[in-house]
């Protein structure tokens, strides 16, 4: 099997999208899941790792304990499957990038953040132990940092039920953040992680891991025995504190670390509230880009018998950036003396007392840092230790010897300072004194670098500050002999540390327009912020302060705040409430406050006729004294009028006029009680039909409905309207406006 295509389907339900990581036991794709209709993480085994029965069974036990976890700090685990032979994890998909990506692209977390990230990394970790649950791999490439900024621990492939035997089999983890009790391949448990994570935090608070070697058992061993330079030789701001947490969190001894991650939150939560120390801005450091190595059972058992590796075998590591080499090449070892009082009941004997930890009725197998040790390295390191003392102490006779003018090594003795001597080929010159290549102290700050200097034996050597625009004050920008030059000791040296950038005084803008001073400070290199306060005696929109003051040498591109006027300050009136008031009262009561009324006027149907329907600003709202405040005042209920014209004939359909002579025609309109006389006169034949079109009717009107009344009468009286056509007229109504 090799890398899935995008629109593969496992198991009928997953959809791969595609490839978005490799490990080294597996690769991630983002797929869709068409049942729920998500998207999803799919963790696909590799085939090498298919094949093995056992490696397969520890896969599906491992991730069935990882489904089990829920919480916002973990990436959850939502099905374990196999189709033809692939085996997957279904997790979820969390849109982000890895805390190891970050730090590459963004330099060493500053502390307060880098505390907020251990935060929500540890309750991930304690929501996982309080499940017997460890992870055994914590590192920033198993952080997943999501776009809204929440961390999650993913990547429980390689974990453990902690209650579980297995966990004492060979070390699993990866080598720059493994734990001394992994290293060794033994028992590992929740204190495990917990070193993970301060080696996790140390690369948080400095850009780069604290131990780099040649290979993964020079790494390992340095794990096991080695002592970890003080991240505050690196970076000054970081609290005293913080770093004493970091070295809890990574003492040899299981048990002197904490005991649990909630122990470890207490703290870091302590130090968050109070450093108890100031913020230095500090530069930003590349990190090492090579991945993360796993070790091989070869190299465990060369850590185990406590032997390197040749230069033959060495395993390849990816260049690192050439900054953090650099770094960790020059900055001395913390000695442990310094921090023997940081855990006072960790050192005395008496309480190394076997520590175990009981689950379903199991005990742990007791950890000793000492015991663990392979009988031949414990040797190595015992001959090791015995020569060292042993050079050290001829060291110190001839040191004596030469102080007193003792003749040691024979030829006369001296009391004055003698300097030994090399014979060069192809050269008679012995009297040339010994050299020794230069160290670089190139991004150290300044007390770093006086100690390194120090620790290599220069003695002639002088820090000349310079301005700087792009190194942060105190650290080194350049040394006038280059790294690996062969020179004597005593070789003068100039090292040129950062003061800062360019120095620049802050003009004088008091009493100028906010836009003109806001241009000069600019002018001058210098950003500008701005801030307001009423002001008696400075007009409004004018500058009245500024910080730093007028004529004060700051750096460039220092941000100066200036203070703009509002004015003179004028008093706050809460509005008061003028609803359901009547119009003179509403305006009584705004006048008694310096507020300026301004009434408007609508019909209600709901409001009495001259009171108050609502205001603007509304009741109690803070304005300042002589604002305007508008109300409306009710009308009363809106009356409507109406106006009506007429239209329409009336026709003649079997009247003899011949015969009758003329009639008499009178056309009127009632609406309501009243009747309204549209036409009234003698017709003849010829009049007809009679038209009332456009005839105008009454206005005022209350209503809008009324009724004809035709009658036509012939010259004796007789009524013959039924001879004529009436059906035709028609009234039009106009509502009229108010």
């Amino acid at each position: 099997m090799g890398m899935l295509n995008p629109g593969t389907m496992l198991s009928g339900r997953y959809e791969i999208i595609e490839l978005v990581g490799s490990g080294g036991m597996s690769e991630v794709y983002k797929a869709k899941c068409h049942v729920l209709n998500r998207y999803v993480a799919i963790k696909v085994l590799k085939p090498e790792f298919s094949s093995d029965v056992n490696f397969v069974t520890k896969f599906r036990i491992e991730a069935q304990s990882a489904a089990g976890l829920s919480h916002p700090n973990i990436v959850n685990v939502y099905d374990v499957g196999e189709d033809n032979g692939i085996y997957y994890i279904v997790m979820e998909l969390v849109e982000g990038t890895t805390l190891k990506e970050y730090i590459q692209a963004h330099g060493r977390i500053e502390p307060m953040q880098a505390i907020d990230f251990a935060i929500q990394i540890a309750q991930g970790l304690q929501a996982a132990h309080e499940h017997h649950t460890i992870h055994r791999d914590i590192k920033p490439q198993n952080i997943i940092m999501s776009n809204n900024g929440t961390l999650k621990v993913t990547d429980f492939g390689i974990a453990r039920a902690a209650s579980s035997s297995t966990t004492t089999t060979n070390a699993m983890g990866s080598v720059h953040y493994i734990s001394p009790e992994q290293a060794r391949g033994g028992f590992s448990d929740e204190r495990s992680d917990i070193y993970s994570l301060g080696i996790t935090m140390y690369e948080m608070l400095t850009g780069h891991v604290p131990f780099e070697g040649e290979n993964n058992v020079a790494i390992a061993l340095m794990h096991i025995q080695g002592e970890m330079v003080s991240p505050r030789e690196y970076y000054p701001d970081i609290p005293t504190s913080l770093e004493k947490i970091i070295r809890k969190c990574t003492q040899k001894k299981p048990e002197r670390r904490y005991l649990t991650a909630n122990a470890l939150i207490a703290d870091l939560n302590r130090v968050k509230e109070n450093p108890n120390i100031d913020c230095i801005v500090v530069p930003k450091t590349s990190v090492p880009t090579s991945p993360t190595i796993e070790m091989t059972k070869q190299e465990m058992e060369m850590i185990k018998t406590g032997r390197q590796v040749d230069k033959a075998d060495t395993t390849e590591v990816p260049p690192v950036s050439p900054r953090t080499s650099e770094i960790k090449a020059n900055v001395p070892v913390m000695p442990p003396s310094q921090f023997d009082d940081l855990f006072p009941d960790d050192d005395d004997e008496e309480d190394d007392t076997d520590e175990s930890v009981a689950d379903d009725g199991e005990q742990e197998q007791e950890y000793d840092g000492e015991e663990e040790l392979d009988p031949r390295l414990k040797k190595i390191i015992m001959v090791s230790s015995i020569a060292i003392a042993v050079v050290l102490a001829i060291l110190a006779i001839l040191l004596i010897g030469k102080i007193a003018g003792w003749n040691i090594l024979g030829g006369k003795g001296k009391t004055e300072e003698s300097t030994d001597v090399i014979t060069t080929e192809g050269s008679n010159d012995t009297t040339a004194q010994e050299t020794v290549p230069m160290v670089n102290v190139v991004g150290l700050y300044k007390t770093a670098a006086e100690e390194q200097m120090k620790k290599n034996g220069f003695t002639n050597y002088t820090f000349v500050e310079k301005t700087d625009a792009t190194v942060e004050k105190g650290y080194v920008i350049s040394q006038s002999i280059d790294d690996g030059t062969s020179i004597t000791k005593d070789t003068q040296i100039t090292i040129y540390v950062s003061s800062g950038k360019e120095k620049t005084k802050v003009p004088n803008v008091l009493g100028y327009e906010d836009s003109q001073a806001t241009t000069l400070l600019e002018e001058a290199g210098l950003k500008v912020t701005h801030g307001y306060a009423y002001d008696d005696n400075v007009e409004k929109d004018h500058v009245i302060s500024s910080d730093p003051v007028a004529g004060t040498e700051v750096e460039e591109g220092s941000t100066v705040k200036i203070i703009i006027s509002n004015g003179k300050e004028t008093k706050k009136i809460a509005v008061p409430n003028l609803k359901g008031r009547s119009e003179a009262d509403a305006a009584a009561k705004l006048q008694e406050v310096n507020l300026v009324g301004n009434p408007s006027y609508e019909y209600s149907d709901d409001v009495k006729e001259g009171q108050v329907i609502s205001q603007d600003p509304e009741v109690n709202t803070e304005v300042d004294e002589g604002t305007t405040v508008s109300y409306v005042v009710s009308k009363g209920p809106q009356k409507v009028t109406y106006s009506v014209s007429f239209s329409g004939s009336i026709s003649n359909i079997e009247f003899d006029f011949d015969t009758f002579g003329s009639v008499t025609v009178d056309i009127s309109y009632t609406i309501g009680r009243q009747t309204f006389s549209v036409y009234s006169g003698k017709a003849g034949a010829g009049d007809f039909p009679i038209n009332i079109d456009g005839v105008e009717g009454p206005t005022g009107l209350e209503s809008n409905q009324g009724s004809f009344s035709v009658t036509i009468t012939d010259s004796e009286g007789i009524d013959v309207t039924s001879s004529f056509n009436t059906g035709g007229l028609s009234a039009t109504f106009t509502q009229e406006s108010n």
